[in-house]
């Protein structure tokens, strides 16, 4: 074995004959194996609160939260970009995702892609990145050198860096202003990153762009109140939120949600306050869209 290799890369002891194992062993092998990621993260919890606490600051400020990443770990990012908007109503420029080798890596493997540090600076580059923003540069190695590109030019232009990496002592961790070092270990097939360092990079960026969203005041309580209802999902969801928060039955609440224009945190201020929509737009806005104060505001002229 070679002691050089980052954890990430190593075969792993448990998982020698997996060849030879039936479906039901595999499984329960991978099962056993995942039950340790939640415990690597949970080790990291300083670490990922501090860099929620950045990362909501910058968004507050007007920054953006790029996340850079190659393979999986750019996919995740991409992911997690990409599920910001409808569930918190965020501007879609607000958080970005970047990938090595753009959007087609996102269905195809563009294996070489990741090995340009000097490719990862110019994607941050091009989307003009400053001291406004964030960047989370993902890698489970902590060595690939697009995400060190990434993170160099962030750091080079006055952007908040963060490392979410899989082992401990790596090189972008090292030069990252906040680390979070998830050490998920030898994987059950050997160098799979996307089997548990995937998973936690999952758990991590949950924990990372939701955080935030709280602190901006995108949630009241657990209730998703600036969720964009745009199917019937999301709609039935947005009535059931309403209901939740102002003690209507579904079906006023869905009548106020109509008068609101679909707006979960407008119609809440107007049943609360006894307001208008548009009084209710106002109080909210004037709370910088926080639910919570807006209510705390005394019904009356806006």
């Amino acid at each position: 074995m070679n002691r050089e290799l980052p954890d990430t890369e190593r075969a792993n002891p448990a998982s020698t004959d997996l060849d030879r194992l039936s479906a039901l062993e595999m499984v329960k092998l991978m099962n056993r194996e995942d039950a340790g990621v939640a415990r690597a993260v949970a080790e990291q919890a300083t670490a990922i609160a501090e860099a929620i606490d950045v990362v909501a600051a910058r968004l507050a400020a007007g920054g953006r939260l790029v996340y850079a990443g190659a393979g999986t770990s750019g996919r995740l990012g991409v992911l997690d970009a990409a599920e910001c908007p409808p569930t918190f109503s965020a501007d879609p420029s607000q958080v970005r995702g970047i990938i090595a080798g753009g959007t087609r890596a996102l269905t195809v493997a563009v294996e070489g892609a990741e090995d340009s540090a000097l490719q990862g600076g110019e994607d941050l580059r091009a989307i003009d990145i400053g001291p406004k923003d964030a960047v989370v540069g993902i890698t489970a190695s902590g060595t690939t050198p697009y995400v060190s590109g990434a993170l160099e030019r962030a750091r080079e232009q006055g952007a908040a860096t963060i490392a979410l990496v899989c082992n401990t002592g790596s090189p972008l961790a090292a030069v990252a202003d906040v680390a979070i070092e998830v050490v998920t270990g030898p994987e059950v097939l050997a160098g799979s990153t996307r089997l548990k360092a995937g998973t936690a990079t999952k758990m991590v960026l949950n924990m990372l762009s939701t955080g935030a969203m709280v602190r901006l005041g995108k949630t009241y309580g657990n209730l998703m109140v600036d969720l964009q209802a745009t199917n019937d999902k999301l709609r039935t969801r947005a009535r059931r939120i309403v209901a939740a928060a102002t003690g209507l039955d579904d079906a006023a609440a869905a009548r106020l949600l109509d008068e609101a224009g679909g707006e979960v945190k407008t119609a809440v201020v107007m049943h609360a306050l006894g307001v208008p929509a548009g009084q209710a737009r106002r109080r909210l806005a004037d709370a910088e869209g926080r639910l919570r104060q807006a209510l705390a505001a005394t019904a009356g002229p806006a």
